[in-house]
């Protein structure tokens, strides 16, 4: 009986997974296409409420802190050189900073799982023009409770965390987070 219910519980994790790490096999329906992203509008310990604070060294060694930016819409985002998803979702990114800019809207990005000297390649051949922030020893991919690559954090200008997604933005989506936050 015992082991029934833990082969159940492992099947629903594995499930859960692989939605969540969207899994590029169409399990999201034929709209979403490869890469596609859900976004978590429940279940997370952080959703609505007030994000984790840190402060990481960014590729030039200076510290960056979140309550740095309080009063302004951030976009964190959890992201890794060798991460194909990560590698959509920059251009976009770009974009909408461009976009509302006059909204004041910052963008963090985490390093995590990868070189500084990969992440620094990166960021310059995608030509971002956010920090990328080093999370040497995972503290800060810990805090935020990170499951999978891309992971993105819409933090409000009070602080507090009123969306999350997985994965690149579907179409239109990462303007309706955005408007959660702006």
């Amino acid at each position: 009986m015992r082991l029934a219910g833990l082969v159940i519980a492992l099947c629903l994790v594995a499930g859960a997974l692989a939605v969540t790490l969207r899994v590029d096999l169409g399990v999201l329906g034929p709209s979403a296409g490869p890469g596609s992203s859900i976004a978590i509008v429940a279940g997370s310990p952080l959703l609505n409420r007030p994000a984790p604070d840190f402060t990481l060294s960014d590729l030039d060694g200076e510290p960056v802190s979140l309550s740095d930016y309080r009063g302004r819409p951030v976009l964190l985002n959890f992201w890794a050189s060798w991460c194909e998803p990560c590698k959509i979702e920059f251009p976009l990114f770009e974009a909408a900073r461009q976009q509302h800019a006059a909204d004041g809207l910052e963008i963090l990005g985490i390093v995590h799982d990868d070189s500084p000297q990969a992440a620094a390649a990166f960021v310059e051949e995608e030509g971002s023009q956010w920090p990328a922030l080093l999370d040497a020893d995972d503290a800060v991919w810990t805090a935020y409770a990170g499951l999978a690559l891309p992971t993105t954090f819409f933090i409000d200008r009070e602080g507090i965390v009123r969306a999350i997604s997985f994965g690149p933005p579907l179409s239109g989506t990462l303007d309706d987070q955005l408007a959660k936050i702006l």
